[in-house]
């Protein structure tokens, strides 16, 4: 058997041996942390007392469409393609999939292609000196003293002559992953690009409530100000009454500049209302990427605040941990963080990789395709570290603190989800409690503001008193009016905190992770 076949089945059977090992993997695998919520945040639910109850039920993962508004639903299926904060995410995560795929390639060997012509003449009294080639034009032994091996001059001239050098073939090379480097910074990448998933989703709940929020604060300022023009109404039929009383004797000139100072001090607050209507819609504008003014044909007519549902379905207990961006994202970057820890254990160890290059070589353009200019070499190489000066170790001390870190942030967000879970059920079931308290009110408020009227006619009364009575009244209607709209907006501080709102615009993370 020839001497090049052995060379050839026992790089074969290294290359085999190196693939076998290539199995082991340094560093601690990734085990996902199990964060059961606890059963008491939920069992909140059996001692509400509210009209509209948070039940146990299947998320509804479009919590917007509970207020039943069309105009609100329209938006929110707007919001998704339009706004600009959801966009810059997706770039993000558009981003961190390249990185994922830079990293991937390592996995594979890489193959190069390369081509060249070189116009080329030695010195004599350089190189070519040591190996017989004179400048005088005669050769001379080599420095070793065997036959010269410079390229000989021309009859007539001196020193070497130049030549033409044609070359062309393929450089490739494998890193072979024995030790799981390149696995782990493969798995790192994948779950950077998992946090990246999340993190889009994240932005996207946020700003699905804050056009929610935006929404409810201008149904109802649009309707404190149709409340004030109501009660402006009222005040200045009263202050008429007053000027035709006190022509006719009965009332003093006071009551008529009380009665205008209550129209006037009511009319004050018409004009910040107005503004505060327009402000709010080029709020909303910003978060649908629409110019100042663009939405005011399809927001500016007022409509009543929504009104709350029977129910609130908020899921399980078990589903709010998979479900919550945030906890999801902390989860991805602890999964990063305790496989950079591999990275950094594997670069204590050799890293072996498998080199080898084929292609031609010739003097002559004509003869380089011929397969005597042949040439290849072949062989693996192995780099091993000696001395780093504590880099490697420091390296690693610096990937396990970081992952230490991140598993504190995981904790600490599945913490800050309960609480915010537990927060939003109690002040949901209290705010619509106070809200029925102020309908009472206004409801007394509106009988007392009749009687009072009847009186004054009657002259029975002093028009202070009626004053006082209609300026309870306008507050009780104001208080009444805003704790409605704060009930929505706890509706939506609730289903904000259980994390849903993204799922119906965008596929699982598998599939975005592609």
């Amino acid at each position: 058997m020839k001497t090049s076949d052995l060379s050839f089945r026992a790089l074969l059977l290294e290359m085999l041996a190196c693939l076998v090992i290539t199995g082991c993997t340094v560093g601690p695998n990734f085990e996902s942390p199990t964060s059961a919520t606890p059963p008491q945040v939920f069992a909140r639910t059996a001692s509400a007392q509210a009209p509209s109850k948070a039940v146990e039920a299947s998320f509804n993962q479009d919590w917007w469409t509970l207020f039943n508004d069309p105009t609100l639903n329209a938006l929110e299926q707007q919001l998704a393609d339009a706004n600009l904060d959801v966009a810059a995410a997706s770039a993000r995560l558009r981003q961190s999939r390249a990185e994922r795929r830079v990293a991937g390639a390592a996995e594979y060997p890489t193959l190069d292609g390369a081509a060249s012509y070189d116009r080329e003449r030695g010195s004599p009294n350089g190189i070519l000196g040591l190996l017989g080639v004179s400048p005088t034009g005669t050769q001379s032994q080599s420095a070793s003293g065997a036959t010269p091996l410079g390229v000989a001059p021309l009859p007539g001239s001196k020193g070497s002559p130049a030549y033409n050098l044609y070359q062309a073939g393929f450089d490739a090379s494998w890193e072979l992953d024995i030790w799981g480097r390149v696995r782990r910074g493969v798995e790192a990448a994948s779950a950077l690009t998992d946090a990246s998933y999340d993190d889009r989703n994240a932005v996207l709940l946020s700003a699905r409530a804050e056009l929610a929020r935006d929404y409810i604060e201008l149904r109802d300022t649009q309707a404190l100000l149709r409340i004030a023009r109501q009660n402006l109404e009222i005040a200045r039929d009263t202050a008429k009454l007053t000027q035709v009383r006190a022509r006719e004797g009965v009332t003093t000139d006071l009551d008529v500049a009380n009665a205008s100072a209550q129209a006037a001090s009511i009319e004050s607050l018409i004009p910040t209302l107005e503004s505060r209507c327009t402000t709010t819609i080029n709020a909303i504008g910003v978060l649908l990427a629409e110019e100042p003014g663009a939405l005011q044909p399809t927001l500016g007519e007022a409509h009543d605040v929504p009104e709350l549902p029977g129910q609130v379905p908020i899921g399980f207990p078990s589903e709010l941990v998979q479900r919550r961006p945030d906890i999801r994202k902390a989860e991805a970057e602890l999964h990063a963080a305790t496989a950079s820890i591999g990275m950094a254990k594997a670069d204590f160890y050799p890293r072996i990789s498998l080199n080898g290059s084929a292609g031609l070589q010739s003097l002559q353009l004509s003869s380089l395709a011929s397969w005597a200019s042949g040439q290849f070499v072949v062989g693996p190489s192995i780099t091993m570290p000696i001395f780093e000066g504590g880099r490697l170790k420091g390296t690693l001390n610096l990937r396990e603190a970081q992952q230490q870190e991140a598993a504190i942030v995981y904790r600490r967000t599945v913490l800050e989800a309960w609480r915010e879970v537990d927060d939003a059920l109690v002040v949901y079931d209290a705010e619509q409690q106070r809200r029925d308290r102020l309908a009472e009110v206004v409801t007394l408020n509106q009988r007392a503001l009749a009687v009072a009227q009847q009186r004054y006619k009657a002259g029975a009364l002093d028009y202070l008193d009626v004053l006082n009575v209609q300026k309870q009244l306008l507050d009780a209607q104001s208080n009444m009016e805003q704790s409605r709209a704060t009930a929505d907006a706890n509706l939506i501080t609730l289903c904000k905190a259980l994390g849903g709102g993204w799922e119906s615009s965008y596929a699982n993370r598998a599939t975005a992770s592609r």
